[in-house]
């Protein structure tokens, strides 16, 4: 058996609907800029040749109901809504019905975001690391099976800040439709049980404060929250 040094990272997991077991995270991708309007809000057109991409840490992982410190380096932190979806077997350069049948769940989903440090990143033509890679910055639902959920498209999805309303749109604006997604990824990764997509965000985003509770669902999925606390 190896020994370590010191005790390797804790596998983060998100519970699945009727499963005993829980779906264990590996990476977890994340795709910039997928609806129009926030693209627009972002200052930018939208892109609609091909997704990109970034990476957030499986060690940035939380659950739904927690309650994240206002993290450091930043004075300007976001919520995004947006729907993830798990991967459930072994893809590489596949097409879009190929990449349609891998996806193993549907859940909802925060990428949190340090936008300061983000907009420094582009504006020095760096990562965008220190904005988007946060300790609790991927926040996750308990998923849903596939099939439960059916097509993707109509489905309301929306986020609430202390009960207001910020972001309410329709899967189905989205760009780049999840089986699209899944098949472009593929030709720059092997994918496999483990890796989360999570899809893009609707406009509307803005910051939250210390105090502040964060509410949001899709329709046909568990509902997600989160409570921001003082800073450590």
């Amino acid at each position: 058996m190896t020994q370590y040094l010191f005790e390797p990272p804790v596998v983060r997991s998100i519970p699945v609907k009727g499963e005993a077991a829980e779906y264990p995270v590996g990476r977890i991708f994340c795709v910039g800029r997928n609806y129009a309007a926030h693209a627009i809000e972002m200052g930018v057109e939208p892109d609609r040749e091909a997704p990109f991409y970034f990476t957030k840490s499986a060690q940035a992982t939380l659950m739904s109901g927690e309650i994240l410190p206002y993290p450091p380096g930043t004075g300007d932190f976001h919520y995004e809504m947006e729907l993830v979806l798990a991967i459930g077997k072994p893809v590489f350069r596949v097409s879009a019905a190929e990449a349609a049948d891998a996806i193993y769940a549907y859940g909802c989903a925060l990428d949190m975001t340090r936008r300061d440090l983000q907009q420094l990143g582009k504006d020095k033509r760096r990562p965008w690391d220190l904005g988007k890679d946060v300790e609790g910055s991927a926040v996750f639902a308990p998923l849903t099976r596939a099939a439960e959920l059916g097509d993707i498209g109509p489905q309301r999805i929306h986020l609430e800040v202390n009960g207001e309303v910020r972001q309410d749109a329709r899967l189905g604006d989205m760009i780049h439709n999840v089986a699209e997604i899944v098949a472009d990824l593929s030709k720059y990764y092997h994918l496999r049980p483990g890796d989360l997509i999570m899809t893009g965000t609707p406009a509307g985003v803005g910051p939250v404060v210390a105090g502040d509770v964060m509410t949001g669902g899709i329709d046909g999925l568990d509902p997600i929250s989160l409570t921001l606390a003082e800073a450590e």
